[in-house]
């Protein structure tokens, strides 16, 4: 079955360009022209990721993204039309999204993010894996069931945050350099984007750290890349 794409774009022109052009390698499309349109589609059909654009008319699109992920864990796209600074990132992060690109759009790039954001969603852990499970009273992470747990109480990752620390609780006490998070995480399309691992890091520790300026388990390892400290329960 084609992966299921939902479009939420008020400009007509770029949503159908982005549609024919996914269509033509062969995604099936849906596309909605406001925030409240494409909840309630996504609400009744499944779909496996979607495309939204920040500024939207009736619902933005930060909000729409914050909806679908209280409901779902599909892997969000966000588009906009300017420049966005860390802070924005960090925003649109906290609220659910999982990749920002700017506009215009260039289709080999559109193409690249589409396809690791998919296979990083559908990535099965392995039959062989020999750590299944984080544990240390404060801090719970089951690799298989993908739920995290904070003192008992569920927390809610987006799937390129669930697949970034699942990368930490694998290897803990190593040493894990910007390039190998950003080919494992991210996949090859995204060794250029030497800044992904430090924000979605600092994001990753307000969820799962007990005191973020003193970081417990995603320690710095300066010029480097990032070590986890704890030890993993099977």
């Amino acid at each position: 079955m084609n992966p299921r794409i939902l479009i939420i774009e008020d400009d007509e022109e770029l949503a159908r360009l982005l549609q024919l052009d996914l269509q033509r390698h062969h995604f099936e499309v849906t596309v909605r022209k406001t925030g409240l349109d494409g909840l309630r589609t996504f609400q009744d059909t499944r779909h496996d990721l979607v495309v939204l654009d920040v500024a939207l008319p009736i619902m933005d699109g930060l909000t729409i993204c914050e909806r679908i992920r209280e409901i779902s864990n599909v892997p969000i796209l966000m588009m906009t039309g300017h420049a966005i600074s860390e802070h924005e990132i960090a925003e649109g992060l906290n609220r659910g999204a999982d990749e920002y690109m700017i506009k215009p759009i260039g289709k080999i790039e559109f193409h690249a993010r589409i396809k690791a954001l998919l296979r990083r969603a559908r990535i099965q852990e392995e039959a062989t894996e020999t750590i299944t499970r984080f544990d240390d009273g404060y801090l719970t992470v089951d690799l298989k069931a993908r739920r995290v747990h904070i003192k008992n109480e569920e927390i809610r990752l987006t799937p390129t945050e669930f697949k970034l620390l699942a990368t930490f609780v694998r290897k803990p006490g190593e040493v894990l350099s910007f390039q190998q998070l950003l080919e494992w995480v991210w996949g090859p399309e995204y060794t250029s984007e030497h800044h992904y691992p430090r924000i979605y890091v600092s994001h990753l520790r307000r969820k799962v750290e007990p005191d973020i300026k003193n970081p417990t388990y995603i320690h710095n390892e300066y010029g480097v890349g990032y070590r986890f400290v704890g030890e993993s329960t099977k």
